[in-house]
């Protein structure tokens, strides 16, 4: 069995190195779109074109973020994510960027409706996904502190890795 979750943390470890290429890329790609604006001169498109640059670069960070996560909490730590104080605290790490990066590619939407209004239904669409992912997230740490009060020896067990983790 021992050998099963080695080969677990293994594919783990490969799969947030390969997260961490996609992040890497998709800053290199953000950061080459921004300096084509920069370069070319601040024309009526360059807004457009910094706000997409700032979609993919909030793209990146989610990729960068899951391959954190991933890392420290099956290959560092080697957590179970079965109590309620990990499951929070790594959804909360991934729906941080995800509500962000889906925030910025709803205002990429909303300034590209400028040019055709028939695609404000997909970014007022997208605005309000961000807005109800928000409200569920609210609603599950709520309920999830309950749960939390229930289990406080699990709390005390997350604190005791996070200074692990400092060292």
């Amino acid at each position: 069995m021992k050998l099963v979750h080695s080969l677990f943390t293994a594919v783990h470890a490969v799969i947030a190195l390969l997260f961490a290429l996609a992040a890497l890329t998709l800053v290199w790609i953000a950061a080459r779109t921004a300096w084509s604006v920069w370069s070319g001169g601040l024309d009526a498109d360059a807004t457009l074109h910094m706000v997409q640059a700032l979609g993919i670069l909030a793209s990146g960070v989610v990729a960068l973020q899951i391959a954190q996560t991933v890392v420290e909490e099956e290959v560092v730590r080697d957590a179970h994510i079965s109590g309620p104080t990990r499951v929070r605290r790594f959804l909360s790490r991934f729906l941080v960027v995800l509500v962000v990066a889906l925030a910025i590619e709803g205002l990429v939407a909303t300034f590209k409706a400028q040019e055709d209004p028939a695609s404000l239904l997909y970014s007022s669409a997208l605005i309000v996904a961000v807005g109800a992912l928000l409200a569920g997230w609210g609603v599950f740490i709520h309920l999830n502190r309950s749960a939390e009060e229930l289990e406080p020896e699990a709390m005390q067990e997350a604190k005791g890795e996070d200074r692990k983790m400092r060292e």
